[in-house]
């Protein structure tokens, strides 16, 4: 779902602010010479890489909620320890590549991308997933702004830019297409750690390639390097997010996740402070003084939250609930994602022959409804009926998103576009992070109120996860517990889906007034 519509991002972000690129010559002998097609097929394996991780991550997660016995906290680090490094460290990765050189930063980074795989492949213990996770998001933050940077030095003629972002665009989308069912193959056949071992022959591949054929290019005049900011936030959203975690699934009397949020909070207080004063911000928060900028943050966080929030526990349900394997699960997430593309190829048009803010509501009206409708869904539920469900759930986001990335640049001057797609990208990833965190913490208290825990059983493991309890059923079959399990399950995740689709609702409503066009536009 999420990348039919991501490749609309391309033009937003590393593009604006870049003052400088290679020298003219080696530009154009390169973009006149047959290596550019080489090059850019290069940077598109690393664009592919980035949208196969999350995918794969989400079919994997019941067998490594059976094998790790993960706690219901560090089940949702494990999906969200990507999502929350690759967000808080996107904007100063983009600031790096241009002192460093976009080129040397993009090696590295997918070097590191490859050689974390490893580490997370043979993970025994649910803290060293969750650790190498999120140094894979940060390696994961030196691709998107690398490769988008190069495409536009590569290509100096319109048409030939045109043509190579739109493949970079298609290459998101045949990425998270492909990633639940390469994930599905290898899961029905190897263990849960296959799904990372798998990127490392394609990273060593864009290495070695890319050494020599991608060119080199760096901004002269960098802006100042901004290291407080990056840990300051990074830190703040990590407290938050993991005293709110805590909170719900273990109760309201957590000293530790009262502090670790209080803390969190007052980092976030010290970063935006910081931002607002500094010459050179990491993001301008100047720019959500204007409402239509605004809105369509909002919106684009609110739908990224459903998305990879849908995404995420739908593949338990259909793995842990219904039994099914991995590969059958990847296949019933496809028609959310196969509706998505063309809503994203026509939203454009039809923003152009209404409004953008008629397009962005209606489509966040017809991704809540979908939702809602997800919130039905029980053990019984014919597929044909869910199917229905994702398709109008995917082409509403798909519409919507797309629209909105559009009205996020062009709500802002055009000397601030740069850092408006910084911001829409971050929003994107931290909805993301946030999905699983919100949902999830939904999800985990419904499930640990409601789960039966039959005599004999281990408490603590049946109420920390499903996988846990399905684990715990096969210890003590006939007591009833795997079926109560999945009940509760169920009814979490029909909680869960309600509260998200009741978000996206209130936000099409407010799309429609925050994303009102003004007189001097056209």
């Amino acid at each position: 779902m999420r990348t039919a519509w991501i490749g609309c991002r391309a033009g937003t972000i590393g593009f604006s602010q870049e003052r400088s690129g290679p020298s003219p010559r080696t530009r154009e002998a390169l973009s006149a010479g047959p290596l550019r097609w080489l090059a850019l097929a290069v940077l598109l394996l690393g664009t592919a890489l980035i949208s196969i991780e999350v995918t794969v991550l989400s079919l994997a997660m019941p067998m490594i909620t059976e094998q790790l016995r993960p706690s219901a906290t560090e089940a949702l680090w494990i999906g969200d320890a990507y999502s929350f490094t690759l967000a808080a460290t996107l904007v100063a990765m983009g600031l790096l590549g241009d002192r460093i050189g976009r080129k040397r930063l993009l090696l590295i980074g997918a070097s590191c991308f490859g050689l974390l795989s490893i580490p997370s492949a043979f993970a025994t213990d649910p803290l060293v997933l969750i650790l190498a996770r999120a140094l894979i998001g940060i390696a994961a933050a030196t691709l998107m702004p690398s490769t988008l940077s190069l495409i536009r030095n590569i290509f100096i003629t319109e048409r030939e830019r045109t043509f190579a972002i739109g493949l970079w665009s298609m290459m998101l989308s045949v990425g998270g297409a492909v990633g639940p069912l390469l994930g599905g193959v290898l899961l029905d056949h190897f263990w849960w750690g296959s799904v990372f071992l798998i990127k490392v022959p394609f990273v060593i591949l864009l290495v070695v390639v890319g050494f020599f054929v991608l060119p080199e290019s760096r901004d002269p005049h960098p802006a100042p390097w901004n290291m407080t900011g990056v840990v300051l936030s990074m830190i703040g959203m990590f407290g938050v997010v993991y005293g709110v975690k805590e909170l719900a699934a273990y109760g309201l009397g957590q000293p530790l996740a009262w502090l670790a949020a209080a803390i969190g909070l007052a980092a976030l207080w010290v970063f935006v402070r910081g931002q607002r004063r500094s010459a050179h911000p990491l993001i301008d928060f100047g720019l959500f003084a204007n409402a239509r900028f605004s809105g369509a943050v909002v919106a684009n966080l609110l739908a990224a939250v459903a998305d990879i929030g849908v995404l995420f526990y739908l593949t338990q349900y259909f793995e842990l609930v219904l039994g099914l394997s991995p590969l059958q699960a990847g296949l019933r997430l496809l028609p959310a994602a196969v509706a998505a593309i063309p809503a994203a190829l026509l939203a454009g048009r039809l923003a152009r022959a209404s409004a953008p803010r008629t397009v962005v509501a209606l489509g966040l009206g017809a991704s809540g409804a979908g939702m809602l409708a997800l919130m039905t869904v029980g053990a019984a539920t014919p597929y044909l009926l869910l199917a229905v469900f994702l398709a109008v759930f995917g082409l509403g986001l798909g519409f919507a998103m797309t629209v909105t990335t559009d009205e996020i640049v062009i709500s802002v001057p055009k000397e601030k576009a740069g850092a408006a797609g910084a911001i829409s990208e971050s929003a994107f990833e931290l909805g993301g992070a946030f999905g699983i965190a919100l949902l999830g913490t939904v999800v985990t208290a419904v499930y640990r109120a409601r789960v039966p825990v039959p005599r004999g059983a281990d408490a603590e493991t049946v109420r920390d996860s499903l996988g846990g309890a399905v684990a715990e059923a096969g210890r003590l079959p006939g007591t009833g517990l795997l079926s109560g399990a999945r009940e509760a399950f169920v009814q979490g995740q029909s909680v869960a889906f309600t509260l998200g689709g009741a978000l996206l609702m209130l936000c099409a409503f407010a799309s429609w007034f925050l994303l009102r066009a003004r007189a001097s536009e056209t």
